[in-house]
């Protein structure tokens, strides 16, 4: 999932998708990239769930599947919890060393 989401053009993709599906050729135009270089894109999307295509007579069309970012939003959520604690005990701990300081 990380893999899929730490390219740039990926997550414009994602972006553009959020919006409503498109067809290959359509996010295909604002990257600049060949169609296969996208297409890589695509499985690489494809391959970590984060997008569905389907493909109707000569047109390929990619849908964002927003559930696929619940795992990551719960791991991102929980990290936060991790760190916002570590920096109030850290905050406290700087707190009680200046008025020790100022004694």
């Amino acid at each position: 999932m990380f893999h899929a989401l730490a390219d740039p053009t990926r997550r414009s993709t994602l972006a553009r998708l959020a919006k409503a599906p498109a067809p290959v050729t359509e996010l295909a135009d604002p990257t600049g990239l060949k169609l296969p270089t996208v297409m890589r894109h695509l499985a690489v999307l494809e391959e970590a769930g984060l997008i569905t295509t389907s493909k109707e007579g000569r047109t390929r069309t990619c849908a964002l599947v927003p559930a696929a970012l619940d795992p990551v939003r719960t791991w991102l959520d929980e990290q936060t919890e991790i760190w916002e604690a570590r920096l109030d005990r850290l905050d406290a701990f700087v707190m009680a060393n200046m008025k020790e300081e100022k004694k």
